[in-house]
């Protein structure tokens, strides 16, 4: 199957180039893409399958939560009541979404303090993480100006195409 893509008529390919041409064949309904130059080939394949970077393991400190309350039959429970609010404010919120499949990296390298965490304050252009793809990282900027309200991934996970990264409050 032959696929036109405007980034091969280009002759030399920049890192971005590679990065829509990504972009493009994880769009299109291939598994594999060869381009050969003259003075250089890339090869752009799907992985059919999960594939996982191990990385060295991060220790997280989360706050405790209080035992989950049983709740007898005979009591009514509020939770129909409570996902209701939460739907309502996520509406509020911008997602910023993964641009290509590949494996989620909230920092540069498990030493490195992460790009962005809940709270923060991020400007158009700030790199809020990286997505390595096909030995590639990729730092992926914020397109939106506003607070990070919640990561939606966590750290070294395989992501997919338009897969939701963060919540960012844009007021």
């Amino acid at each position: 199957m032959a696929l036109i893509c405007p980034t091969l008529a280009k002759k030399d390919m920049e890192l971005k180039d590679i990065q829509n041409l990504i972009k493009f064949v994880s769009a299109q309904k291939v598994d594999e893409v060869e381009i050969e130059q003259k003075d250089f080939k890339i090869i752009i394949k799907k992985n059919l399958e999960p594939h996982y970077t191990t990385m060295a393991p991060q220790v997280v400190h989360m706050p405790s939560a209080a035992p989950a309350a049983v709740a007898s039959p005979s009591a009514p429970t509020a939770t129909p009541t409570a996902a209701a609010p939460a739907a309502e404010d996520n509406a509020n919120y911008v997602t910023i979404k993964s641009p290509m499949v590949g494996t989620f990296y909230r920092s540069a390298n498990p030493e490195s303090p992460v790009f962005a965490n809940v709270g923060d304050e991020i400007g158009t252009g700030k790199v809020v993480c990286i997505i390595e793809a096909m030995k590639l990282f990729n730092e992926i900027e914020s397109e939106v100006k506003g607070k990070i309200v919640k990561v939606l991934v966590d750290n070294a996970s395989p992501v997919e195409y338009d897969q939701p990264l963060f919540l960012v409050d844009p007021s």
